[in-house]
């Protein structure tokens, strides 16, 4: 057999299974894309109950994406289970931090819950360098480090093979100038994804939580929390979990008094 004819048979061989998945593909796809109309429609009729089990079938197979959170958040603050809008507007923003439609909505959720806890200060540098990284979603940032890292290594590479002194400076200097953004774009993306990693917060679902001073229901209350406030979670024994709440009281809580963003 000719190497022709073995390309050939290769090409065959490899469309004969890439077929079966992408057909498997299309079909989830178009599958998921059905159901999203169909939870839109829902939602547009006023059937928000509806709209909820419909998008939460999707969230229940796995697909995560900024949209969908949104819409449930919409969904159950139109029924106004407002813990539970913001919970999705929280998941929608971990998602893309810099939603102007998930931010205006999730101020307007935390609006019309009960407690207004004054947060602690914090430092100015942290302060802006993740009003920089919610800019965009960590995957614009990856993606635009990879980007300007390609066209450094084009840009150097130019420096390397040209012998026209001024394209040899101007490629140094393009390529330092992109591998620098190149570092400082990956930099932010590093940061959102360990931030989102390490974000341990959830939200308070039960209408009124009574913290106490330890993992016992016997132990001292400490103060009080109300559906829709958001904790961090700092560490857990069991079925009991500590959290911290944004002016820094910490106090235990039972796990089903809140829902993990």
């Amino acid at each position: 057999m000719s190497e022709k004819q073995n390309l050939l048979a290769f090409l065959k061989s490899l469309i004969f299974l890439l077929l079966p998945v992408f057909i498997a593909v299309t079909a989830y796809s178009s599958e998921n894309q059905l159901l999203i109309a169909k939870g839109n429609t829902a939602y547009s009729s006023g059937k928000y109950q509806e709209a909820i089990v419909t998008y939460s079938s999707l969230v229940s197979q796995g697909l995560e994406s900024t949209e969908l959170f949104y819409n449930l958040g919409n969904s159950y603050f139109k029924l106004n289970d407002i813990p539970h809008a913001i919970l999705w507007y929280e998941r929608a923003k971990r998602l893309d931090p810099g939603n102007e439609d998930v931010n205006f909505n999730l101020n307007v959720a935390n609006s019309r819950i009960t407690d207004k806890i004054e947060p602690l200060p914090e430092f100015f540098v942290k302060r802006w360098l993740k009003l920089v990284s919610d800019l965009f979603p960590m995957d614009t940032w990856a993606i635009a480090g990879v980007a300007f890292l390609i066209a450094s290594l084009f840009m150097f590479l130019l420096y390397l093979a040209s012998r026209v002194l001024l394209i040899r400076k101007l490629g140094f200097w393009l390529g330092f100038s992109t591998l620098l953004l190149s570092v400082v774009f990956l930099f932010f993306a590093w940061g959102s994804y360990r931030s989102m990693k390490s974000d341990q917060s959830a939200i308070i679902i039960n209408p009124t939580v009574t913290v106490k001073s330890s993992p016992d229901e016997k132990s001292t209350d400490i103060f009080v929390i109300h559906e829709g406030c958001k904790v961090q979670i700092v560490d857990h024994i069991g079925n009991w979990y500590e959290i911290r709440i944004v002016n820094g009281s910490v106090g235990w809580v039972e796990q089903d008094k809140f829902e993990k963003i």
